[in-house]
Order: structure tokens, then C-alpha cells, then sequence
């Protein structure tokens, strides 16, 4: 095989790996939150933060918090920090020490749509 078709078939080869691990990674994932997915927190907070790893689109992106026996404790002010489109923000109610879900979906700007559930405790 000659050199120049060698270094073809390489490249070629390279740039299909790449996008397929490009098309792989294109759906916002959850970084971070605070309270922490799983965590305990000692005093109750008066939001819940997400950070994803991709902008987000403020219409179809939503969080709910609920306590353990499923009732809705968050307000109705969810919102994109406008700075920062892949952090994701809403207001609770005064939590009492318990266990609360949190259920999140998240649509991109490329139309991908992630969504997923943590728990976090609040008290001892």
C-alpha cells in the first residue's frame, strides 16, 4: 500500500471514530448540583442548582423538586441563569429534615433530550 493511501485510510479512519464519539457525548449531561445528588445538607435550601454539561433551551428544560411522599415543593419560578445557559435554577419552599427527589429534563439546541432523578436529604 502506498504511503498516501495509507495516511488516507488513517485519517479517514480517525475522523469516523471521532464523530462517532462526538455524536456520543452531544446530549447535556448533569454535572453538578447543589445540593449535591445524594448529599445531605445540614440547613434546608431555598433553591436547587443544576449544571449541565451543554447550553440548554429555556422551554423545554424543566425541574421539579418533590418531597419523599411525592408532593411538589418547588416553586414556579425554574429558570436558565441568563449568563450561563447550562446551569438550570428553582426556588423551593421551606423544607423540613426529610428526603426530596429531584427530576430534571433537558433539551439542547441540537433537540437532544437527557432527563434523570437524584435524591438529596436535608437535616440528620
Amino acid at each position: 500500500m502506498s504511503s498516501y493511501r495509507t495516511v488516507f485510510v488513517l485519517a479517514a479512519s480517525a475522523a469516523l471514530t471521532l464523530s462517532g464519539a462526538g455524536a456520543a457525548f452531544a446530549h447535556a449531561q448533569l454535572k453538578t448540583a447543589t445540593p449535591a445528588a445524594g448529599g445531605a445538607v445540614a440547613e434546608a435550601p431555598s433553591e436547587v442548582t443544576l449544571n449541565f454539561s451543554e447550553k440548554l433551551e429555556a422551554a423545554f428544560s424543566t425541574v421539579i423538586v418533590r418531597d419523599a411522599v411525592g408532593k411538589r415543593v418547588n416553586k414556579a419560578d425554574s429558570q436558565l441563569d441568563k449568563a450561563d445557559r447550562t446551569i438550570m435554577r428553582v426556588g423551593v419552599d421551606q423544607l423540613t429534615p426529610g428526603i426530596y427527589i429531584v427530576e430534571w429534563k433537558a433539551l439542547t439546541a441540537d433537540t437532544h433530550k437527557t432527563e434523570g432523578a437524584f435524591v438529596f436529604r436535608v437535616g440528620q
